[in-house]
C-alpha cells in the first residue's frame, strides 16, 4: 500500500495524532522488528488476518517489520513474569481483563498514544479505560472487548416451556433442571480460566446484592447474607442443571461441548455461532438443520439485587525493557487507527467490539441479528473490584480466581458459609497489604 502524501503530511504535522487520522506513519521512520504476543483468537480468521495482511502493510507504512506470537491465554501471565524477570522478551503483550494493573511497574509511557486514539474516536468505554489507566497514567492502550452473551439452543428451551431466554435465575434453573433430565444440561466452567469463569462469578455475585469490597476500594465486605445465599443457591443449581464436568474446563471446552449437542446453553463469546456460520454443514441439530440457525444469545438473568455483566477486555502493554519503544508507539497508534482497525474489527464479525464507542456505529452489526445483543454489551459491564476500583489489587483476586473457587468449592461440598468466610478472609489479606 502506498503512503499518500498527504498521509505524510498529516502524520509529520500531527505526531501520533497525524497517524491515527491517517492511518500511516511518517515516511521517515527507521526499520524496526516488533514482537507482538497475543492469545489464540477464538475467530482464526483474525490471526490470519494479522499475519498476512496487516503484518505486510505495517512494513509497508511503517517500516516495521511485525513478529507476531501467538499462545494460550492462560499461558500470557507466566510469559510476562518470565519477560520482566530476565529484562527481555516480546516489546509488546496483548493481554485480558486486569491483567495491564499487575505489570504497570514494568510498562513504558503510551499516555500519548492511548489519549490520541480515545480523542479520535469518542472516548473509551469505562471498563477499557479501568483497566488501562491506574489513576495517575495509562499503563497500556485498550485493545478490544470480548461481549459475553448466553449461548442457547432456541428449540430446546421452547420445548420446556421457554420461548424467550430465562429472565431470572430461578427461570434458568428450572430451564435447566427441565433440559438436563433430557440429557441436554447447561455448561459451565468454575475452573482456573481466564475468561468464562470470572465473567460468570462476578455479575452473578453481583446480581445477587454481594460484592468485593466498598467504593474505598480497602473495605472488604465480601461475607454477607447475600454472597452466602448466592453461593446457596448455586449449589442447588449446579447440581440439578448443570454438567457437573464444568469444573474442570477451560474456555474452549464449552465451545465444543456446545458445537458437539451436549450441551443447551453457555456464557461465552460469540465464537460459538461464528464458528457455526462458517462451518454450517459440519455443526447440525439433531433434525439435521444448520445449528447457526437453532443459536440465540441472551445477557445473564437477573438476581434479587439486579442483573450485571461482565465482559473481557484487551489491552496492549508495551513492556518497558523494550529497546523499541518509539518504534512499538507508532505501531500501536497505527493499528488502533479507525482505518486499520477497522479491517480486524470486521474479521471479528462482532466477537469483539472496539474499546471506543464509535464501532457500535458500524455497518457491520446490521448484517446479523443474531448477533446485535453483542453490539452494545459493553455498555453495561462492571468489572472486577466492584465497588472500589478495578486496580492492582483487584486484578490479584482475579488471577486468584477467588470468587471463582468460592463457587466451585461449595459446589464439590463445601458448607456455603465456609466457602464465603475463607474467600472473604483471603480478600482480606489482599486488600490489607501496603
Amino acid at each position: 500500500m502506498a503512503i499518500s502524501g498527504a498521509g505524510v503530511a498529516a502524520s509529520a504535522a500531527g505526531g501520533l495524532a497525524g497517524v491515527l487520522a491517517s492511518g500511516r506513519a511518517p515516511a521517515y521512520a527507521q526499520a524496526a522488528t516488533i514482537h507482538w504476543l497475543r492469545w489464540n483468537d477464538f475467530v482464526p480468521a483474525s490471526d490470519q488476518l494479522l499475519r498476512r495482511e496487516i503484518a505486510q502493510e505495517c512494513q509497508r507504512a511503517l517500516g516495521i517489520r511485525l513478529n507476531i506470537e501467538t499462545i494460550n491465554a492462560n499461558d500470557i501471565q507466566a510469559r510476562i513474569t518470565s519477560a520482566v524477570q530476565s529484562g527481555s522478551g516480546p516489546d509488546i503483550v496483548c493481554v485480558l481483563n486486569n491483567w495491564a494493573q499487575l505489570y504497570g511497574q514494568s510498562t513504558a509511557n503510551v499516555d500519548d498514544v492511548a489519549e490520541a486514539i480515545g480523542a479520535a474516536q469518542g472516548g473509551f468505554y469505562e471498563t477499557s479505560r479501568t483497566v488501562a489507566h491506574d489513576g495517575q497514567r495509562w499503563v497500556g492502550v485498550p485493545w478490544s472487548i470480548v461481549g459475553l452473551q448466553i449461548a442457547y439452543r432456541k428449540s430446546w428451551f421452547a420445548e420446556v416451556g421457554y420461548e424467550r431466554f430465562p429472565q431470572t435465575w430461578e427461570e434458568y434453573r428450572d430451564a435447566g433442571r427441565k433440559l438436563k433430565a433430557k440429557g441436554r444440561p447447561i455448561g459451565q466452567t468454575l475452573g482456573h480460566t481466564f475468561g468464562d469463569a470470572p465473567a460468570f462469578a462476578y455479575p452473578y455475585l453481583w446480581s445477587w446484592g454481594g460484592k468485593e469490597v466498598e467504593a474505598d476500594g480497602r473495605t472488604v465486605v465480601l461475607n454477607t447474607p447475600q454472597t452466602v445465599e448466592s453461593v446457596r443457591f448455586m449449589t442447588a443449581f449446579w447440581r440439578e442443571a448443570h454438567d457437573e464436568g464444568g469444573l474442570a474446563w477451560d474456555d474452549s471446552n464449552n465451545n465444543r461441548a456446545f458445537l458437539s449437542g451436549s450441551i443447551c446453553a453457555t456464557l461465552n463469546g460469540a465464537s460459538i455461532y461464528v464458528e457455526a456460520l462458517r462451518r454450517p454443514q459440519a455443526y447440525q441439530t439433531e433434525r439435521g438443520t444448520p445449528m447457526k440457525d437453532d443459536i440465540g444469545h441472551a445477557p445473564l438473568p437477573r438476581g434479587p439485587g439486579g442483573q450485571f455483566s461482565y465482559h473481557v477486555p484487551f489491552t496492549n502493554i508495551l513492556m518497558r525493557y523494550s529497546r523499541q519503544q518509539e518504534a512499538a508507539k507508532r505501531f500501536l497508534a497505527w493499528i488502533g487507527s479507525r482505518e486499520v482497525f477497522d479491517k480486524w474489527f470486521v474479521s471479528q464479525k462482532g466477537f469483539s467490539v472496539g474499546p471506543t464507542r464509535i464501532w457500535e456505529q458500524h455497518p457491520l452489526w446490521n448484517e446479523d441479528p443474531v448477533m446485535l445483543p453483542y453490539r452494545t454489551a459493553a455498555q453495561t459491564g462492571r468489572f472486577a473490584g466492584y465497588a472500589g476500583p478495578s486496580n492492582r489489587k483487584a486484578a490479584e483476586v482475579l488471577t486468584k480466581y477467588i470468587l471463582t473457587d468460592m463457587y466451585a468449592k461449595a459446589v464439590q461440598g463445601m458448607a456455603p458459609e465456609q466457602a464465603v468466610r475463607e474467600a472473604h478472609e483471603e480478600l482480606v489479606r489482599i486488600y490489607g497489604a501496603a
